[in-house]
């Protein structure tokens, strides 16, 4: 299939990649640091990202400025018995919905948040003390929120994570099968699917019709595999070399972007949540490098 260079784009996360294995978005450049250098890597479009001090219009204009384009963000939600929270949680989603529309962005990322000291933070990508009590609040959770995003004209795209309460194989299957098609799409991450044990390319294949948009990220296959089995927490195993540029790992990643149907139209976002070696800006420009096979 062809997919469009104007759908490929960037979320630059190893600028905030933290020395615990974290990510910490105080790090990040300025704007136009980040703008200049994307577009010196030849990448197009960038996950939207609003900041707190600026309009949509404004920040449209400042990627117009650096010939680049809006792609799809993402909305983070956690479950929680705090009503404040959930007040925010809402608020948040309605926001960056908002924010789509103004951008002309169709799709935006919704996934369970994490927390530095949640469960399966100190035991991800194995499914830990899964319940389907659990995994019916954090469907009915994920719903909600759809329903908000929905109302904004926006297509959310169910993104399993990683150190969430919807991170396996079967955990993806569930929420997709048990929420309407015509509420909530599809967005995988073939990286964290992968190291959660999972076959990306088969539940891209299976659930081809909701496919909205994709993250491309790349690991290291025996990282993960030893992470698993050693029960390394999630920062010790970003530390232990997990994530890599797109093409310097060992995900299929041309295997999965070929199982996409052949009338995709959504983006191809590529993530590095941490570089391997290289600068932040050598690392993107590798990504750039990566994106070009498709220009």
């Amino acid at each position: 299939m062809a997919i469009r260079p104007d759908r490929i784009a960037i979320n630059p996360l190893q600028w905030v990649a933290s020395p615990d294995g974290w990510l910490d978005p105080t790090l990040a450049p300025s704007l136009e640091h980040q703008l200049r250098t994307i577009r010196d890597a030849g990448i197009t479009a960038v996950h939207s990202a609003v900041p707190a001090d600026m309009a949509a219009g404004d920040y449209a204009a400042a990627l117009a400025d650096h010939g680049l384009t809006a792609a799809p963000g993402y909305v983070p939600v956690r479950l929680s018995t705090d009503e404040g929270e959930k007040r925010q949680f809402r608020a948040n989603a309605a926001r960056v919905a908002d924010e789509h529309a103004a951008l002309g962005v169709p799709t935006v990322f919704l996934a369970l948040g994490m927390a530095k000291d949640a469960a399966r933070v100190a035991h991800p990508a194995v499914g830990h003390d899964a319940r389907r009590d659990r995994l019916e609040q954090a469907r009915d959770l994920l719903a909600e929120i759809a329903g908000i995003i929905r109302a904004a004209g926006i297509t959310p795209a169910f993104h399993p994570h990683v150190g969430t309460w919807a991170e396996t194989d079967e955990e993806t299957r569930f929420v997709l099968d048990t929420v309407d098609a015509s509420l909530l799409g599809f967005g995988p991450d073939i990286g964290h699917l992968a190291w959660a044990g999972a076959d990306a390319v088969q539940l891209v294949r299976d659930y081809a019709d909701r496919v909205a948009s994709v993250h491309i990220k790349d690991l290291d296959l025996s990282v993960a595999s030893r992470a698993r089995e050693e029960d390394l927490d999630y920062r010790a195993s970003v530390l232990a070399g997990l994530w890599s540029e797109p093409g310097h790992g060992g995900a299929d990643i041309d295997g999965f972007v070929r199982a996409l149907p052949e009338d995709f139209d959504g983006w191809l976002i590529i993530e590095v949540d941490r570089g391997a070696q290289q600068t932040p800006e050598e690392s993107v420009r590798l990504c750039g490098q990566w994106a070009a096979k498709y220009v």
